[in-house]
């Protein structure tokens, strides 16, 4: 349904379309204020016919997740999920932290709901199995780089030196394997062990760190007061709406075991009944998470649940069922879900309205001071260098009110010298859109999605640090590129805080007491931290840095090698080629290299 503006205010399915459509203009058939000015806002229809049930479900719910129409019912808040990741599909697995599941070969374990517990589990892995965590390939690396800090601090056997068996290795990731999977008594033990030795050496502060490290193994290993003894996975979902405010509470089970819980605010629709808004829940909620259960559990019946099971079946890639239990254990989780999300609605709803108000509504005003309508994702760059050395820049990418760090990009300047600010900015411009543009053709010729590679997603804005100059770099460059892209700048005041918004030549002044006023300045201090610390590592490399690594055949072992045995510079400048190559790992090649670097004619 579309309104005036043909922007699309409700999507529905059904199987007589002309019966649907006509009760919402039946005076007999009262559906609630909500349905009665979505009615009067309707201007014309749209609609797609499809094989199946199953198919315009499926529709349905791409529509609404890529529309959010106003009338429907809405999951408010996105959230991914930490898992610990086992990186089966490599010769040297690793034991990860991530939030996005795969078909990659690799063995995931959760979703959990403490980043913390999680991130002090995959530690404690690393160092207790010496589990890398290195990016090398192997076995194509091995040998090829000197070995890492974790190798001297002895929490890795050093597979890049070619010293560990690859059979060992993997011994051991089946035993951290075993372990997440709860079988976690061995390490416990030794955990307490190390604990109680820390309390009897009066070394509390140790000891509290022992402790909660246990309990941070424990909420992901072991079993939970509440477990199953079918071993499936499963969700308990339950909903509790107060006709404006609607939460959906999910209890995740797996392998028998409680390991997280998690809460959604939803937008409900005033004219939908409360198996109405289960079924909109669990289709934008599994369309957008990797992990489907075998089995999901409900408060209520729901509609269309057949179609429900095939779609997620189909998902799984095996059968799985919905139901609703009416005794027993999983109709007392069931209840606990229910109480959980009846106080989360009552203790969060006006915290997640501030939140809401920090980010898209922040993005609304911003929306309206531009005159531009559905902004999400704006990008922002900065510049840093001291006095035009070591030149980088910074994009930053914010998308519905938030940072998007996984987008977030640094540039090395290549064709500019000196503190040129704007020339830099036309470098890192072009090749930052440059990149998206081929990038995208790329991918259009594999037959991939061009929306998904790492430069391919453009923004719907493009917010400059600074006014007119650096918008019409901007500017300049986006013609040049054949795009067609906003571009605001962020103007600063003479104490360098953020004054207003340039554009179209028009400075427009923002209130400072309001969310879009502080957006912004999160912005410009987010491009600028950016920039600043990539400048800082940079320029922290470049200082490190020794006369003899310009020689050709000296690396980190041959310098450090002649460092420890003359002691000084002039001495190894005194010393001859006999005396140079009676320095351990140097030979006669590398002894003359220095020798006739150091006695070059001026």
């Amino acid at each position: 349904m579309h309104d005036k503006h043909d922007a699309i205010i409700y999507i529905g399915k059904a199987k007589s379309l002309t019966k649907r459509v006509h009760q919402y203009f039946q005076k007999s058939h009262d559906e609630g204020i909500k349905k009665k000015q979505m009615v009067e806002n309707i201007a014309w229809f749209e609609y797609i016919i499809t094989d199946s049930e199953l198919e315009a479900l499926v529709l349905e719910c791409n529509l609404i997740k890529e529309h959010r129409p106003k009338y429907n019912t809405m999951l408010r808040d996105d959230k991914t999920y930490p898992y610990i990741k086992v990186t089966l599909a490599e010769h040297y697995p690793r034991v990860l932290f991530t939030r996005r599941v795969k078909k990659d070969g690799s063995r995931y374990f959760g979703p959990f709901s403490s980043n913390t517990a999680v991130k002090e589990t995959i530690d404690f892995i690393q160092k207790y199995y010496k589990i890398r965590n290195c990016n090398r390939r192997f076995p194509e690396q091995i040998g090829k780089e000197r070995p890492c800090l974790n190798y001297h601090m002895k929490q890795c056997d050093g597979i890049c030196l070619g010293i560990v068996d690859e059979k060992e290795y993997l011994k051991k990731i089946d035993r951290v394997i075993d372990f997440l999977n709860g079988d976690d008594k061995v390490e416990i033990a030794y955990l307490t062990e190390k604990m109680n030795d820390a309390s009897t050496n009066f070394d509390f502060e140790e000891a509290a760190k022992f402790r909660d490290l246990i309990h941070s193994i424990q909420f992901c290993t072991q079993k939970q007061k509440i477990t199953d003894t079918d071993m499936e996975d499963e969700d308990i979902v339950a909903f509790v709406s107060d006709g404006v405010d609607a939460v959906a509470v999910i209890f995740f089970v797996r392998g028998g075991k409680l390991v997280g819980r998690d809460h959604f605010f939803l937008r409900p629709s005033e004219s939908d009944s409360t198996g109405d808004e289960i079924r909109a829940f669990l289709q934008q909620f599994y369309s957008g998470t990797p992990i489907i259960p075998k089995e999901i559990h409900l408060q209520e019946e729901i509609e269309d649940v057949e179609i429900l099971e095939d779609w997620l079946s189909e998902k799984r890639g095996s059968r799985v069922y919905i139901r609703i239990p009416k005794k027993g254990k999983k109709k007392k989780l069931i209840d606990l879900a229910h109480k959980n999300a009846f106080l989360v609605l009552q203790t969060d709803r006006e915290k997640a309205k501030r939140e809401e108000g920090r980010t898209i509504g922040a993005m609304k005003e911003i929306s309206n001071l531009l005159h531009m309508e559905g902004l999400s994702r704006m990008e922002a760059y900065d510049i840093s260098n001291t006095s035009g050395f070591q030149s980088v820049g910074s994009m930053v990418v914010f998308e519905k009110g938030k940072p998007l760090r996984s987008d977030y990009r640094k540039f090395k300047l290549r064709t500019v010298t000196g503190p040129d600010d704007y020339k830099s900015m036309h470098e890192v411009l072009t090749r930052r859109f440059t990149h998206g543009m081929e990038e995208k053709d790329e991918r259009l010729k594999k037959g991939l999605n061009p929306e998904e590679g790492s430069f391919t997603r453009f923004p719907d804005v493009i917010m400059m640090d600074g006014g007119r100059g650096q918008v019409n770099i901007a500017k300049e460059v986006l013609a040049e590129l054949g795009l067609d892209i906003p571009v605001c700048g962020m103007v600063k005041d003479d104490h360098h805080r953020t004054r207003g918004l340039y554009y179209n030549n028009i400075e427009i002044p923002i209130d400072k007491h309001s969310e879009a006023f502080r957006l912004i300045t999160r912005l410009q201090d987010e491009a600028h931290r950016f920039a600043i610390e990539y400048h800082r590592s940079l320029r922290g490399k470049n200082q490190v840095h020794s006369f003899l690594d310009d020689i050709e055949g000296i690396g980190a072992t041959r310098r450090k090698a002649l460092m420890k045995h003359f002691k000084s510079a002039e001495a190894i400048k005194e010393a001859s080629i006999d005396e140079l190559k009676e320095v351990p790992s140097m030979n006669e090649a590398a002894a003359v290299n220095v020798y006739n670097y150091l006695h070059k004619p001026e």
